[in-house]
């Protein structure tokens, strides 16, 4: 069982997968396009690694507001989820992605790495920083079964 995890930007989505456990999270790539509106060739791509990986769902950031309501960036990841399901056939569930790019800045500083290197990798972490929110979620709800 993988999971793709996705962070939806207005031009770049990060992409992670789990290992086939649903355990940990691992960057993949980072898909770019031109325009916010060019989604054809994203989705494309996409559609590609979730068939290389054998993926049986997406989690994708939705990037809330810090007050809990959605803005303009949730309303375009809606939009991305709708798109992706009917492209795909698979389910995608909605994650709240607040504060993910902020942490994945904050690893890449602490990990040494130069702030003009930090773009090229901030959504492929940000995407593992959502998809590994998303599988210790399902474990901690596998551990309190087992414990009931």
């Amino acid at each position: 069982m993988r999971i793709l995890g996705l962070d939806f930007g207005s031009r770049t989505v990060g992409v992670a997968v789990s290992d086939p456990l649903g355990i940990t999270a691992q960057p993949v790539e980072i898909v770019r396009r031109k325009s916010e509106n060019k989604l054809r060739q994203t989705l494309a791509r996409i559609e590609e690694l979730a068939k290389e990986y054998q993926a049986e769902r997406f989690v994708l950031g939705l990037p809330k507001n810090m007050n809990n309501t959605l803005g303009e960036r949730a309303e375009k990841s809606l939009e991305f989820k709708a798109m992706l399901e009917r492209r795909t056939g698979l389910p995608v569930v909605m994650w709240d992605e607040r504060l993910t790019t902020v942490a994945a800045n904050r690893a890449m500083m602490e990990g040494g790495v130069r702030r003009e290197d930090r773009g090229r990798y901030v959504d492929a972490l940000a995407a593992v920083l959502i998809l590994q929110g998303y599988l210790d979620s399902l474990g901690a709800e596998k551990t309190a079964d087992a414990e009931e």
